[in-house]
């Protein structure tokens, strides 16, 4: 196989182009790069400043392009090579080049971009809340216009068509993807103490008790995260929802379809509350709580003798265990347990999601082959990666914590995203995620689902 060769090129973008390097003898020579675009490969001589004679020889071979697609996303370092990984064969097939353009502020950059007439081909947007807006003001591309639907719900389930869907038309694809609903353990400490893992809601609360009775600490919660303080209890909420609500209750409260003082959500509330305002329940009790950081909060459950047994957050959350653990032997999960058995165990999950501003011929090929397994097994072999898709096959992730969440994934028969990413800012990242540490801290529920509903009020106009 060819090493492939990547060239800088458009704004701060990444353009991928072909090139064959010749041989060059060198006393002072600088760098340049020569491209011609023919029917078959083309030279490029790439050569750099030396300060002494020096012969500098690469040779790589890839296709013509014959066109640009321009993509704008938030991804660099790692995640950046590992999708310029997954288009390489793309390129190589079609010949079609890809420049890719990072920023950090991309709802800021996207927005003045489409407002001055200038988007590029392709975005990749890390929660569909945008998507929406977007596909509200018919600015972007239906997909369904030229991809088979039928084809894409066997890949990937009607909840993820669902979820990149407006008013009926599809505008999405869903292509790196996570799931919140785990609950994280230490399997040593659980055979040590003759604990099983649960797999209803009753026997989680059973488990909690029994580690009380045994003179432990059954959770550790970590609510505290800067000016974010509280997002963690939100993820809480929302798996309970997806579980006692149920999707379509769940899809009117994000929506703010139903009140924030609504039974479905007060008992959503009240659930969160018989873990999280249990002084016994909790490492530290509730002060500990709201005190620690999420990304320090599991690291009791790895003490001797464990500070806590259970810790439910997202598939993120092993970036912050300590070193050297061994996962299966030391740090293992086990999906967030039904509670009402009609509704199964759902998934709540944060992915990117991909959509088009330009109908272009290379861009709807593009679309199309990140739609598909191919490029999406292409990352997951290299780790950090999940997909939503059931063709990408299990055995091309590189552990077995990995292969267990897409499991989890492509099993799931209900996904929904993030709920607090969806709602306007003023409610999802700000009334939202302030109550959550007000109910800890012990005020009344009533009193917080009315602020929460006077903010929401006011935001959804």
């Amino acid at each position: 196989m060819f090493r492939k060769l990547l060239v800088p090129a458009v704004l701060v973008g990444l353009l991928w182009l072909v090139a064959a390097c010749a041989q060059q003898p060198a006393t002072q020579v600088v760098e340049r790069v020569v491209t011609q675009v023919v029917e078959q490969t083309v030279p490029v001589e790439v050569t750099r400043v030396v300060e002494q004679p020096v012969e500098v020889t690469k040779v790589v071979e890839v296709p013509v392009s014959r066109g640009v697609v321009t993509v704008l996303g938030v991804w660099g370092g790692d995640e950046l090579a590992n999708f310029q990984e997954a288009v390489f064969p793309f390129t190589e097939e079609t010949g079609i080049g890809m420049a890719f353009e990072g920023t950090r502020d991309l709802a800021a950059v996207l927005t003045t971009r489409v407002e001055a007439g200038n988007p590029p081909d392709l975005a990749i947007l890390p929660n569909p809340g945008q998507l929406y807006e977007l596909a509200s003001q018919g600015e972007l591309v239906p997909l369904d216009e030229f991809i088979d639907i039928e084809a894409m719900r066997e890949q990937y389930g009607d909840s993820w068509i669902e979820l990149g869907s407006y008013d009926g038309r599809l505008y999405g694809v869903f292509y790196k993807v996570a799931i919140k609903s785990l609950v994280w353990y230490n399997p040593k400490a659980f055979e040590a103490n003759g604990y099983q893992v649960p797999t209803t809601w009753d026997e989680l609360i059973a488990l909690s008790d029994q580690i009380v009775a045994d003179g432990g600490t059954p959770w550790c919660i970590g609510l505290e995260s800067g000016s974010a303080s509280g997002w963690p209890g939100t993820d809480w909420i929302e798996d309970i929802m997806l579980r006692t609500a149920g999707p379509q209750v769940y899809d009117q409260w994000v929506r703010h379809e139903i009140p924030w003082t609504d039974d479905a959500v007060r008992n959503a509330w009240e659930l969160f509350g018989q873990i999280a305002r249990n002084e016994e329940y909790v490492w530290g009790g509730t002060t500990g709580v709201l005190s620690t950081n999420f990304g320090d909060s599991p690291a009791p459950m790895f003490d001797d003798p464990p500070g806590c047994y259970l810790h439910r957050q997202a598939s993120f959350i092993t970036g912050f265990f300590p070193e050297g653990l061994t996962a299966g032997e030391e740090y293992d999960f086990f999906t967030f347990p039904p509670i009402d058995e009609m509704y199964g165990t759902p998934a709540l999950i944060a992915g990117d999601v991909i959509v088009m501003f330009n109908d272009t011929p290379e861009a709807r090929q593009l679309v199309e082959y990140l739609a598909s397994s191919t490029p999406q097994e292409i990352w997951a072999a290299n780790g950090g990666f999940i997909s939503a898709n059931k063709d990408v096959s299990l055995d091309v992730y590189p552990d077995e914590l990995t292969r267990k969440m897409a499991q989890a994934i492509v099993e799931a028969e209900v996904a929904r995203f993030d709920g607090s990413d969806l709602m306007p800012a003023a409610v999802g990242a700000g009334a939202f995620w302030r109550s959550v540490l007000d109910y800890v801290g012990g005020a009344d529920l009533d009193t917080v689902l009315e602020e929460i509903e006077a903010a929401a009020a006011d935001a959804y106009q």
